[in-house]
């Protein structure tokens, strides 16, 4: 199950999984393009994911009308770009009208069956619900929230349409780590991993990925994935550890405005 050619097609479906995973307030398709629009969540939410454009004249075309469809928001224009997957010619397109590269990612995937195989219980306590919680949601906030309106991101969270899990791992009485995974054709995404400061090292992460996998065996799911910072060694060597391998390499272009 896990791939290894960046580029295929089946990286670019995972991507469009992600993007109904995190589903933006609005989405406006230009060809095969995903234009994406968000108020108040991350920001990579309302970013262009750019597919299947042909040729030169058109891809300059359809950069015009992304350009026009974010100013209608007074926002930036960013493009998501993956080698291999965008029009060839995209990237260096960009460049030439002044957007700059920044936030590369990495997006790594599993098998169901390796990741149960590999997983060790740590017989800390484990809670799994179909919908987020305010517990939940508190300590991913407390990892990953930036101190302001949390709103927006809760609103993201209820707008996903496929099968969701949402994983809470207990220290005590406490929530110490949560994740969430959602199904989509045959694919279950990792999201939302987050574990507290003092409860890591101790196995939790692991704890998760270990019950999403459970949770996606158990409607039939293949595959997993799941999307990382390249920076981020201890997240690298758990997924490593847990029998993912990179699929690809991507990043983002985003205008500068005058």
């Amino acid at each position: 199950m896990p791939i290894s050619v960046c580029g295929s097609e089946t990286a670019r479906r995972l991507q469009e999984r992600v993007a109904r995973a995190l589903p933006a307030e609005r989405v406006e398709r230009v060809g095969d393009w995903w234009l994406r629009h968000d108020v108040g969540s991350s920001w990579w939410t309302a970013t262009v994911l750019p597919h299947g454009v042909p040729g030169r004249d058109d891809l300059v075309r359809a950069v015009s009308v992304a350009e026009r469809f974010y100013a209608g928001f007074g926002r930036v224009t960013t493009f998501q770009l993956t080698p291999g997957v965008c029009p060839v010619e995209l990237d260096a397109l960009l460049a030439e009208r002044g957007y700059y590269r920044h936030t590369p990612i990495s997006l790594w995937a599993a098998s169901v069956d390796d990741v149960r195989f590999r997983a060790r219980s740590s017989g800390a306590g484990i809670r799994l619900t179909e919908l987020p919680t305010g517990a939940w949601f508190d300590v991913w906030r407390a990892v990953h929230g930036d101190g302001g309106d949390c709103r927006p991101e809760w609103e993201r969270l209820v707008r996903v349409e496929q099968p969701s899990a949402y994983v809470g791992v207990f220290d005590g009485d406490e929530l110490v780590a949560v994740g969430r995974a959602v199904v989509d054709s045959g694919w279950a995404g990792v999201f939302g991993m987050a574990t507290l400061p003092r409860a890591r090292g101790r196995g939790a992460a692991g704890e998760v990925l270990r019950s999403l996998a459970d949770w996606a065996s158990d409607l039939g799911t293949g595959g997993m994935y799941l999307q990382v910072d390249g920076g981020n060694s201890p997240a690298l060597r758990l997924y490593e550890s847990m029998g993912f391998t990179e699929v690809c390499r991507y990043h983002y272009r985003s205008e500068v405005l005058s």
